[in-house]
C-alpha cells in the first residue's frame, strides 16, 4: 500500500468503492461479452466470435487483478452473480433471439463505455498523488477500453 493511502482511511474507502464499482461493472461486460460469443450468427461470425472470446477472456485476468487491489487497500472485494447485477451499472444485453451482429456490437460497446467511464473516475479518485499504483492499473484498463471501443465502432461504421 502506497504511503499516502496508509495514513488515509478515508482515501482508501473511496478507492475501493470505485474499485468495486468497476468490477461489478465487468462483470456486466462478460456476460454481454460471453451472451454475444455464443449467439452471434452472420456472415461475420467467425470475427466477432473471436473477438468477443478475446475480450472476454482479458477482463476475466484484469477482474481478479481489480479485486485483488481492493484487498491490497485493507478492504473486501464484493462479489456474487446477483450483487454484481444490482451493482452494475451497464444495461442489460438484447434478446439472444432477436439480436443480430450488430446487436450484440452495439450493446458490447455501451458495456465497453460504461466500464471505461467507471475506471477514469476510480482513476481520477487515485489522482494527486493519492495511489499511483492504482492510478497505473485504472489507466491500463482505460487504454484496453479505449481501444476495444474503437473496434466496435470501426465494425459498426
Amino acid at each position: 500500500m502506497s504511503t499516502a493511502l496508509k495514513d488515509n482511511t478515508k482515501a482508501t474507502a473511496t478507492v475501493s468503492k470505485h474499485l468495486n464499482q468497476l468490477t461489478a461493472d465487468s462483470y456486466g461486460l462478460l456476460g454481454q461479452l460471453h451472451l454475444a460469443h455464443w449467439n452471434v450468427e452472420g456472415t461475420d461470425f467467425k470475427t466477432l466470435h473471436e473477438m468477443f472470446q478475446a475480450m472476454y477472456e482479458e477482463l476475466f485476468v484484469a477482474i481478479d487483478d481489480i479485486a485483488e487491489q481492493v484487498r491490497q487497500l485493507g478492504h473486501y472485494a464484493e462479489g456474487g452473480l446477483q450483487r454484481l447485477s444490482e451493482m452494475s451499472n451497464v444495461p442489460e444485453a438484447p434478446s439472444a433471439k432477436a439480436a443480430s451482429a450488430k446487436d450484440f456490437v452495439s450493446a458490447v460497446l455501451v458495456a465497453s463505455e460504461v466500464v471505461m467511464n467507471t475506471a477514469i473516475e476510480a482513476r481520477d479518485a487515485c489522482g494527486d498523488g493519492i495511489d499511483p499504483e492504482t492510478e497505473d492499473l485504472l489507466i491500463g484498463r482505460i487504454r484496453v477500453h479505449k481501444k476495444a471501443n474503437w473496434f466496435l465502432k470501426s465494425y459498426l461504421a
